[in-house]
Formats: structure tokens, C-alpha cells, sequence
């Protein structure tokens, strides 16, 4: 996790509304992308349901990767959302909300040309925080046996993609597209239009899972006979009087932008996948033969990477610095006492978050008793020293501290993870995971020692006034 300085997180500048149809339900969409505060990343809303249900962008929820990238939680769907994010990450914004009135997104002309437009125009705007992004320090491979498709990242000094494409026919041999910085996006990758082979859409047509797909939205490859019977079937279903197959092997109906236009659209569908990480990477993307499946496979691995690697990095602090509140502030504002106050220093506050620490020495009176021979920190006790630290951040938010006590009302998810030692400095980390209402404070909290996690737990706590 890093961020490169003075990369702020943007959001766009007001509102832009496109209508168009979905591809596979032929159904007309009206799509809204809406400024989203800091941190909020891509979210989806489906305004024609009750309770009108949101849909993170994010790879946990991908339900199923047949014709497009499929998302689903709770019931509620998202469909082929990949050209949208794309369009997003290729114009290196982080936080918006796309509200759509039904399941399926516009295919438009089957790029993400048209998004790309709508959201210039709608103007991008910087916030105030740091954009988060992960560096990729180590090689990271996915691969699917079955396919032979492969991705894998390397270390980069940016975010770069190659995609490798190979079908096997002699219509669309082996092809390949490659991005060296994000803001090539626009004039390189955003106007290549999605691609099919004739023997895909015969069945698609057989199946009616295509009423939005008439021919100006995708390069439809001939890869074997066109049969007269089917040929007049394609010509009803696109709605043309006429059509012909070109001498490159496409269907004379569009004309291509690029020779290798399918690799890069290829490319824009790794993209647009891998937004579902939910994050900013830098790093090289090589990908083999890409595809849906393969694309969103690699983006969940990735996600599991980058939150364990997130869970377990240690945040650094000067400890020689003077702290913000010593002993003393903070006996002024917690109720408690030796031998049972179990923070020395406050190193930071803010209104969501607050860092704590402690000095373990051997003078500790629980290690009498918590193994004569083999003195260990009881983990209660670290847990009640995290919660101290979390008294702070909920007491600094009335103006009389010292007519409060602080209770628990439930502790969840505490895992242990390194033994706490006489000579151990212990550094506490608390963050609010829901806003401070009424008193209660629902926290994450994380203890670290020796540069190592030694301990974490959600908290919830309340404030009550002495009787």
C-alpha cells in the first residue's frame, strides 16, 4: 500500500445521464453517473427496485462470467458492468455511483467510447484525500488449465497492461495490444468495440439472448461458411437489408478502427475487470489470452492479496516525538488507574481514528502470575488496552471526559496472532467502522509490536455519564 505524493482521489464534477440498450435483454437503460465522496470507489444502484439496493464493484460479488462480467449480491444483479469501469479507471477517477433502472448496462457502440465522453463532460474534480494504491512487489500469476488463458503482474513503475489473444482461426490469428500509461486510455483503448464469431452468435441468435446487439456494436468474425439460411437469419435479426462478408472475414457491417482492435478490447475488458480489486495498482499486467473468467479470477486473488497484505502492514510512528497527550491528558480524560491504565502515549487523533501506545516492562503486575517462568501479556489485557485507546477517540467527542465512564458492550473477531513480551513497545491502532451515534463506538482494532501484528478485534463500546 502506498500512495505517490500528491495523487489525490477524484470524483467527477456533476451529474451525466446515457440512454441505450442492453445487449443480451434488448432492454432500453437510462444510466446516471453521480459525484461520490472520498473513499466511496465504484458502486452500482438499481433506481427501478425497491429500496433501491446498491452493488459494490467488487470481484466477491461476480456471480457469473458467460457473455460479460456478471455481478450479484443479495439477489440484486448487475450485468456486463466492465466497459463503465474501464472507462472510469482509464480516466483515473475513483469515486462515483452509476445509477441504472435496470440489470444491464447500455452497450452503446460496444467500447467505452461513449463513457468516456459523458464523464469528461461531466468534468473531474480532485478531493481532498490520498488516492490509495497497490504496488506490486512480487510476480502474481493466475492461470486456468482448462483455457490456457494466464495473468500475471510484475513490479512497474506504473499501471501497465499487455494482452496476448490467439483463437486459433485464420479469420483473427494471434494479436496483441499493449498500454504503457493510463492516459493513453482515451486515444488507444477506449473506442475498441466488443467482437464475436459468427458460431458464437448463431447460438446467441438460437438461444434469443442478443436483442440488443445489433450489428453497430459488435465486429462480428466469419471463422467458417455462412450458410444462406443463417445469413437471412443475421439480416433479420440486425434489421439490415443486406449483408455481405468483407475480405478480412468480417461481416461488412462496420469497419474496423485498428488491425489488432480485438486485442484491444481485450485489453479494456482486463481493465475493467480488474477495477473490481477495488483499488489503484501499479504494476505490469500481462495477460494471455483473456478473457472474463480468467480476468475476474486474477482480480479476486488479487483482492485477497492486497487485504492480507493491508491487515498485515505496520503503520510506522516516530516514537521520538513528542506525543500528542502524555500520562497525564490522558489520565485527565480516562476514568482509569494504574495498575489498570494500560496506555502510556496518545500519537494520534482524528475524528475517526486514534493511535495508542504502550511500554510492556517486567514491572507489570499481571506477569507475577501470568507465567513466573515464562512471562506472556495476557490477551485480555491487550484487547482492554486497545479499548482504552478507543476510549479516547469516543470521549474526545464530549466536552467533559471526566464525567464519563466507558463500558463494552460486545467484542467480535479477536484473533492473536504474536506472543506480547516484557520489553515490547505495543502501538494501537483504532478505527471508527461505523459513525460515533448516541455514545457508541464500533471500532477495528489492531495492536502491533516488533513491526509484527500481535493482536486485532471489532469493538463496540458506550460512553455513560457517572451516576
Amino acid at each position: 500500500m502506498a500512495n505517490k505524493p500528491n495523487a489525490k482521489q477524484r470524483t467527477i464534477a456533476k451529474e451525466a445521464t446515457l440512454t441505450g440498450v442492453g445487449l443480451h435483454t434488448g432492454e432500453k437503460v437510462t444510466m446516471k453517473f453521480l459525484p461520490a465522496p472520498e473513499n466511496h470507489g465504484y458502486a452500482f444502484k438499481r433506481v427501478d427496485l425497491e429500496g433501491e439496493p446498491i452493488i459494490e464493484a467488487d470481484a466477491n460479488f461476480v456471480e457469473n462470467t458467460q457473455r460479460g462480467t456478471n455481478l450479484e449480491k443479495k439477489g440484486v444483479k448487475i450485468q456486463t458492468p466492465e466497459h463503465v469501469l474501464a472507462a472510469l479507471v482509464g480516466l483515473e477517477i475513483d469515486n462515483v455511483l452509476i445509477e441504472l433502472n435496470s440489470p444491464e448496462l447500455p452497450i452503446m457502440d460496444g467500447s467505452s467510447k461513449f463513457f468516456v465522453e459523458a464523464l469528461e463532460n461531466a468534468g473531474v474534480v480532485e478531493q481532498e484525500k490520498e488516492r490509495e494504491e497497490y504496488i506490486v512487489k512480487d510476480v502474481i500469476s493466475y492461470k486456468d488449465e482448462a483455457t490456457g488463458s494466464e495473468i500475471t503482474i510484475i513490479p512497474s513503475d506504473d499501471y501497465q497492461i499487455t494482452t496476448m489473444v490467439d483463437f486459433g482461426t485464420k479469420v483473427l490469428g494471434t494479436q496483441n495490444a499493449t498500454l504503457l500509461k493510463l492516459s493513453d486510455f482515451k486515444e488507444e483503448i477506449s473506442n475498441a468495440r466488443t467482437f464475436s464469431f459468427l458460431h458464437e452468435l448463431e447460438m446467441l441468435l438460437e438461444h434469443g439472448l442478443i436483442k440488443g446487439g445489433d450489428l453497430n456494436n459488435a465486429i462480428v468474425y466469419v471463422d467458417k461458411e455462412i450458410s444462406d439460411e443463417t445469413m437471412k437469419k443475421l439480416e433479420k435479426a440486425f434489421g439490415k437489408e443486406k449483408l455481405s462478408v468483407k475480405p478480412n472475414g468480417i461481416l461488412d457491417n462496420l469497419t474496423l478502427h485498428q488491425p489488432n482492435e480485438a486485442a484491444r478490447h481485450k485489453l479494456l475488458d482486463v481493465i475493467g475487470d480488474l477495477a473490481l480489486t477495488g483499488i489503484r495498482i501499479r504494476g505490469k499486467v500481462i495477460a494471455n489470452k483473456p478473457g472474463h473468467f480468467v480476468n475476474t479470477q486474477f482480480a479476486k486473488k488479487l483482492a485477497k492479496i492486497i487485504k492480507l497484505e493491508k491487515r498485515n502492514s505496520v503503520p510506522k510512528y516516530d516514537l521520538s516525538l513528542p506525543p500528542l497527550m502524555d500520562i497525564h491528558q490522558i489520565m485527565d480524560m480516562l476514568p482509569h488507574r494504574p495498575p489498570f491504565l494500560l496506555i502510556d502515549r496518545v500519537l494520534e487523533l482524528s475524528d475517526n481514528h486514534v493511535v495508542g501506545m504502550k511500554n510492556v516492562t517486567m514491572n507489570e503486575p499481571f506477569f507475577v502470575g501470568h507465567f513466573p517462568g515464562a512471562p506472556v501479556m495476557p490477551g485480555v489485557l491487550q484487547v482492554e488496552a486497545m479499548a482504552q485507546t478507543g476510549g479516547i477517540l469516543v470521549l474526545s467527542t464530549v466536552p467533559d471526559p471526566e464525567n464519563y465512564l466507558t463500558f463494552f458492550m460486545k467484542i467480535d473477531k479477536v484473533k492473536f496472532k504474536q506472543k506480547v513480551l516484557p520489553g515490547d513497545t505495543l502501538i494501537f491502532h483504532c478505527s471508527l467502522i461505523t459513525p460515533i451515534r448516541r455514545g457508541i463506538c464500533h471500532m477495528q482494532a489492531y495492536a502491533y509490536a516488533n513491526d509484527k501484528l500481535v493482536c486485532e478485534a471489532e469493538m463496540m463500546a458506550q460512553i455513560a455519564k457517572k451516576q
